[in-house]
């Protein structure tokens, strides 16, 4: 068994209104140190071991499921269960 960490990320071409309007807010309060906001997605999973290559199978349900490939990056993580 394998639990996976996936994030998304928007593509640094992409405009990220939520971002910037988290940003702003940020200032609007005070922390003025806050100079860029982006936001993005969280998962976890848990996959079972299989023939299958596990990276293979992380890149295709990413890019076929998880993610909008034309505005979003990601990453994950792969730990041993």
């Amino acid at each position: 068994m394998y639990n996976v960490k996936i994030y998304v990320t928007l593509k640094k071409s992409v405009l990220d209104p939520q971002g910037t309007a988290v940003k702003d807010a940020a200032k609007s309060v005070g922390y003025d140190a806050v100079n860029d906001v982006r936001i993005g997605k969280y998962m976890e999973l848990k996959v079972e071991k299989s023939e299958r290559d596990i990276h293979e199978l992380l890149d295709e349900l990413c890019d076929k499921l998880l993610t909008n490939p034309v505005m979003e990056d990601y990453r994950y993580e792969i730990e041993e269960a």
